[in-house]
């Protein structure tokens, strides 16, 4: 089991900048990649950027020079820095730890969600 608490997530003026957060506790040595979804309002789930364990990353075009994922290993916390935030960006944000125990067996473990929301 894999637990994921984020925060950080509030209201903000659009060209503002926000930290999200996500703490991992339990069995984070299964974990595989890490990333960052949202989900706006009548919008299916979508992902914003990932991690891989040798610390490659990617994010959407939509954000890319906008928001950077990073994550502290020693820490086991996963990072969103949002800056130059839009309107479009409002939604909730969630963190997912891909863990990967066997070729047969893998699992998706999520936080609870902390929204943000970006006022023109």
């Amino acid at each position: 089991q894999v637990q994921l608490v984020e925060s950080g997530g509030g209201l903000v003026q659009a060209g503002g900048s926000l930290r999200l957060s996500c703490a991992a506790s339990g069995d984070t040595i299964c974990i595989s990649t890490m990333g960052w979804y949202r989900q706006a309002p009548g919008k299916e789930r979508e992902l914003v950027c990932g991690i891989i364990g040798g610390g490659r990353t990617n994010c959407v075009e939509s954000v890319k020079g906008r928001l950077t994922i990073s994550r502290d290993n020693a820490k086991n916390t996963l990072y969103l820095q949002m800056n130059s935030l839009k309107p479009e960006d409002t939604a909730v944000y969630y963190c997912n730890a891909h863990c990967w125990f066997s070729p047969s067996n893998e699992y998706d473990y999520w936080g609870q969600g902390t929204q943000v929301t970006v006022s023109s």
